[in-house]
């Protein structure tokens, strides 16, 4: 694993979204489901909902940490994802559509990760991946 970055990645960025899941229940107690307000686990805003999201995203990221080719779809999956709700999130904090109680934080850490995930899984490991397509 250690010799491929995206297999490296997913499973330390898997780890740590599953951990953050499990943690927000322990915040998220008497707070709407998707509640456009949530508590706070550390700097960032949660409900359940947004506690899930981080459940399933943290689970896929692990599942694929098991191939290459697994993990860097995963990787550029997931970063495209984050990228996506990293911009939108500055446009739904304060609105009614903010179902997963985004805030600033939230924001910055999801465009921080759609960088790194999208800069690994579309630029490390190809030499590798390609070896395997011809052997």
């Amino acid at each position: 694993m250690a010799s491929s970055a995206n297999r490296l990645l997913a499973a330390v960025f898997g780890t740590v979204y599953l951990l953050v899941g499990l943690a927000g229940f322990v915040v998220t107690a008497g707070v709407g489901f998707a509640a456009t307000e949530g508590n706070t686990l550390l700097l960032f805003e949660v409900n359940p909902l947004h506690n899930i999201v981080h459940l399933g995203v943290g689970a896929a990221l692990l599942l694929a940490s098991r191939t290459v080719t697994a993990a860097r779809g995963v990787n550029v999956t997931i970063g495209a994802v984050y990228l996506l709700v990293g911009v939108l999130g500055l446009f739904l904090i304060g609105t009614g559509a903010n179902i997963i109680a985004l805030n600033g934080a939230d924001n910055v850490l999801h465009l921080a990760s759609a960088i790194l995930l999208l800069g690994v899984g579309l630029g490390a490991d190809r030499r590798r991946e390609a070896e395997a397509a011809t052997a």
